[in-house]
């Protein structure tokens, strides 16, 4: 049985069309190769969240492939808001992806290949109160995909792999380690928190330099809590006082069971954690001040 397509509108190279009617070519390079890149952009009350960071992040990756971007920023804006309006929720994701666009088959870069432009926007699902108040459960494997995940590439085949272990043992996320050390979950960023301070993993070609990660810093300035970058040995995560994941999509979340484990100690165990909850609060209060 075919998945149904959202009803919604979608832009596609400089004309806005019901998604299900959007066509492009077998041969465009982000079919073919998964040459392209992408973001997801939050909206919260039909204002778009932390707009400018998203693309920021965009043009890295793009810069990184050496792909154009066949948009302004303005122009970027302006095709989201149109989208968004065509959307009744007030809380949206804005999905957008660039690929290097249509070309005959060969793995060398073409060159003067036009940019194929995509975009559309769909009601946000966002954690549950359930998800909230009692944590999410995850597990844990080998960090087995490309090494280049500081590029927001459309080629996730890694990521779905990594994502169907989580849904085979039902838990929401699958977090990874590379050579005994933290990397990310396979579409999350990780954070433990120790004796009371917020712990991820530095900047590096192997993880997506997620959003979240300055918002988190910001957070932590607010709310006093210890802020650090550092690498985090696999025994650091199970052995954390609490784990936390984020992204666009999940916000962020207390892990309360890491492979079938409770996460926590004393009281604690099992439960959300008071660096959780504080962050939380703070998360609330940027959504409504940091949105365009």
């Amino acid at each position: 049985m075919m998945t149904a397509l959202p009803d919604v509108q979608c832009y596609l190279n400089g004309e806005f069309t019901p998604l299900a009617e959007a066509k492009i070519s077998v041969m465009d390079r982000g079919f073919i190769f998964g040459d392209g890149v992408y973001e997801m952009v939050p909206v919260y009350g039909r204002r778009l969240f932390r707009f400018e960071e998203h693309m920021d992040r965009l043009e890295r990756s793009l810069a990184k492939l050496r792909i154009p971007n066949p948009l302004s920023r303005a122009e970027w804006l302006a095709v989201a808001r149109q989208l968004i309006a065509a959307v009744p929720a007030e809380d949206q994701w804005v999905y957008l992806q660039i690929t290097r666009g249509v070309a005959p088959r060969n793995h060398v870069m073409p060159k003067d290949c036009q940019p194929t432009a995509f975009s559309y926007s769909v009601a946000a699902k966002l954690p549950t109160a359930e998800e909230r108040h009692q944590g999410v459960a995850c597990v844990t494997a080998r960090d087995f995909r490309w090494e280049r995940g500081d590029i927001k590439s459309v080629s996730l085949l890694g990521n779905v792999l990594a994502r169907q272990i989580s849904v085979d043992q039902g838990a929401l996320e699958t977090i990874m380690f590379r050579d005994g050390h933290l990397t990310e979950a396979s579409s999350s960023n990780v954070w433990i928190v120790k004796e009371g301070a917020l712990l991820g993993v530095p900047k590096s070609e192997q993880v997506l330099e997620g959003i979240r990660v300055e918002l988190l810093r910001e957070l932590c300035e607010e709310c006093g809590i210890g802020y650090n970058l550092r690498p985090i040995a696999e025994a650091e995560v199970f052995a954390a006082d609490e784990i936390i994941i984020s992204s666009a999509t999940k916000e962020i979340l207390p892990v309360t069971k890491l492979d079938h484990e409770p996460v926590g100690h004393g009281a604690l165990r099992g439960k959300p954690g008071p660096v959780y909850a504080r962050l939380y609060e703070a998360y609330q209060r940027a959504k409504q001040l940091q949105s365009i």
